[in-house]
């Protein structure tokens, strides 16, 4: 590690967090008073819609990007006032990342190690170490400019799981990667978070904030809406059970026990628990086809925000986006 911890309880604090970005044609803030806390070791998900802020919070809590008003402290430190302290104890991977393409990719690797102070050995083990557990071995010797997209994303993920940082900032990590490549990199973060460091993860992937992270946060249009870990937040909605039922019982019968949605060859019943059981009993009692068992983080999102995940917010946050890659800090 590149020092001793001098935070106890919380690796990221925001209080009263808001950016407005100069020019904005909207004019409505990307962060708008937005109260945070990520506690020290472990998975946090930062989940919302594109554009609805995560980014911008990212890149604040980064140092890339100035805070129009309120508070942030990352291990500790104050992202005004004390960048160079911050940035010697985080690494990110940037939704847009563009490692170097003349290097081969054990080059890259090794000499981002090396760049952050590792010495030659332990930087030659954590290169070998990350390559074989990305599956980027047999591309160790190729050069950057001949990957795909895909193998691209996961150079620079190996870069940032290998590095020794106390605090990991992962914007969209997986994004292109296909299942196995996915399934990998799921495997690296849980033992980069085993080894009690702190990782900020951001994701339109549901199943990956729920498999990945303790804690989650949802964000929407700037605003925290919901915080909490994958069963709170399952207690904070009306619903927190769906029960899926193919078979004879006629829709009328479903109507008080919950909100009812037709699926093909039957109905899918958004339910509390004890009803869910008693649902369960009369659905089997006549001879329908059932599952059940507690809402998805996808169904919690529709719930809370009202729209798909995969819709696009349409806040300053996509303008964040242009600024950083013209080099702004705005």
């Amino acid at each position: 590690m590149t020092g001793p911890p001098i935070y106890v309880t919380a690796a990221i604090v925001s209080k009263g967090l808001s950016k407005v970005y100069p020019g904005s044609s909207s004019g409505q803030p990307a962060l708008s008073d937005l109260s945070l806390e990520v506690p020290a070791g472990g998975v946090y998900g930062l989940i919302g819609r594109n554009g609805a802020g995560k980014t911008t919070f990212i890149r604040i809590s980064a140092t890339q990007l100035e805070p129009t008003s309120g508070e942030v402290r990352v291990l500790g430190h104050d992202v005004r006032t004390e960048e160079r302290a911050i940035r010697a104890r985080i690494a990110c991977v940037p939704q847009e990342s563009r490692p170097l393409y003349f290097l081969r990719v054990e080059e890259v690797v090794y000499l981002y190690l090396k760049m952050r102070g590792l010495p030659p050995v332990e930087a030659r083990r954590r290169t070998r170490d990350v390559l074989d557990e990305l599956s980027l071995t047999e591309y160790r010797r190729r050069l950057v400019n001949r990957l795909s997209g895909g193998l691209r994303r996961r150079t620079i993920c190996a870069m940032v799981l290998a590095s020794d940082a106390d605090l990991l900032f992962l914007d969209e990590p997986t994004t292109g990667l296909d299942p196995l490549a996915r399934r990998e990199v799921w495997q690296a973060i849980r033992r980069a978070s085993r080894e009690n460091r702190t990782i900020l993860l951001t994701t339109h992937y549901l199943d990956e904030a729920e498999a990945l992270s303790g804690r989650l946060a949802l964000v929407e249009r700037g605003r925290l809406v919901l915080e909490g870990s994958p069963s709170d937040l399952r207690g904070r909605v009306r619903y927190p059970y769906r029960v899926t039922i193919r078979g004879s019982m006629p829709r009328a019968e479903l109507e008080g026990f919950g909100r009812v949605s037709d699926i093909e060859g039957g109905f899918l019943v958004f339910t509390g628990e004890e009803e869910a059981r008693e649902l369960a009993r009369r659905a089997l009692g006549a001879g329908a086809r059932l599952s059940m068992g507690p809402v998805s983080l996808e169904d919690i999102f529709l719930e809370v925000v009202g729209r798909s995940i995969e819709e696009e917010s349409g806040t300053p946050a996509d303008e964040a986006d242009d600024a950083e890659d013209r080099g702004v800090r705005a």
